[in-house]
């Protein structure tokens, strides 16, 4: 907080300062009634009569009454990552794509639609990237009808948290009366560290390139077999890994330096063995075969113990994603 030689709070920002990534102090009534200071981290991404609109991390809006506050400035981006991987949002975000691609496109300016039967929503979304080539509303009417076309739900995928994101185009959606129905951390870290985890069960893992039965009843979400196997064995190098008896699976995508986690699943009967983290090591230990060395994967917000699992393999939150859909 910006703070005179007087001692006192000072604001320091302005409605000119949408955009910017800013930090604020408000004050508000406490336990009894008694005033107490809240702080606020993240993107000023509105500022219109008297009230201020400020999108976290971790997509997450905060509203504050300009009378509110007490404190502000303009803060420079996140400093870069001193150890491990880094990537722009953009290169990490057209990977990911490239990781779980869809069985139908069509781009929209920057952005592109994707259908794949339903079979979830990174494959059923329209992937906001750049600009769509006309004014949002219009956009957002082509999405709808796009999905509509094909008797599925219209989605609009953006990311928030990282240089480069999409705070400013979050704020819009929600302000057109689209909402996030689920959020996930994008987060990336080293690969080697990955594959010399001692996890004894990776020698029984078996590696495929293609899911058969027992890996799709696994991983459990799916509703049509040959939709999900099409989806699943797109890729640049893809890779299946499975324990006997179903107990555990993943999935590994290598592209280039990249190699890019998913669906790593474990039978609720046999959790807390080690097992997801066996699977992840036999996959990695491939990727690095194939001449990767860095490591992404993605995690709802709300799984705290997978979360809890990539933080002790070294991997750190990149940036969010977001599936936006109408309110209703």
């Amino acid at each position: 907080m910006e703070i005179t030689a007087g001692g006192l709070l000072e604001v320091r920002i302005t409605p000119a300062d949408v955009g910017k990534r800013v930090s604020v102090r408000r004050v508000e009534a406490g336990p009894g009634g008694s005033p107490g200071f809240t702080d606020a981290l993240g993107v000023l991404t509105s500022w219109n009569e008297g009230v201020l609109v400020i999108t976290q991390k971790d997509g997450r809006s905060v509203r504050i009454a300009e009378s509110a506050l007490v404190a502000g400035k303009v803060v420079p981006a996140a400093p870069a990552r001193r150890r491990g991987p880094a990537a722009s949002f953009e290169e990490l975000a057209r990977i990911t794509a490239r990781a779980w691609q869809p069985l139908e496109s069509e781009p929209l300016g920057g952005w592109t639609l994707r259908a794949a039967g339903g079979f979830t929503r990174r494959a059923n979304s329209a992937l906001a990237l750049g600009d769509p080539g006309m004014p949002l509303e219009d956009a957002l009417g082509r999405v709808s009808d796009w999905y509509a076309r094909r008797g599925l739900p219209a989605r609009v995928q953006a990311a928030t948290g990282a240089a480069g994101t999409q705070e400013l185009l979050c704020a819009e959606l929600e302000r057109l009366g689209w909402a996030p129905e689920v959020s996930a951390q994008v987060r990336i870290g080293a690969l080697a560290p990955v594959g010399d985890v001692d996890a004894p069960a990776a020698e029984d893992v078996r590696l495929t390139r293609a899911p058969d039965e027992d890996w799709l009843r696994r991983y459990g979400r799916v509703d049509d077999p040959d939709v999900a196997r099409r989806v699943l064995v797109a890729g640049p190098s893809v890779w299946f890994a499975a324990l006997p008896g179903g107990r555990a699976v993943g999935r590994c995508v290598v592209d280039g330096r990249w190699a890019g986690f998913a669906a790593v699943t474990v039978d609720p009967a046999h959790r807390r063995q080690g097992l997801a983290t066996a699977v992840m090591a036999a996959l990695a230990r491939r990727a690095l075969e194939e001449g990767a060395s860095a490591a992404w994967l993605q995690v709802e917000r709300d799984n705290a113990r997978a979360r809890a699992l990539y933080d002790g393999l070294g991997f750190a939150v990149h940036h969010s994603y977001h599936h936006y859909r109408v309110a209703r």
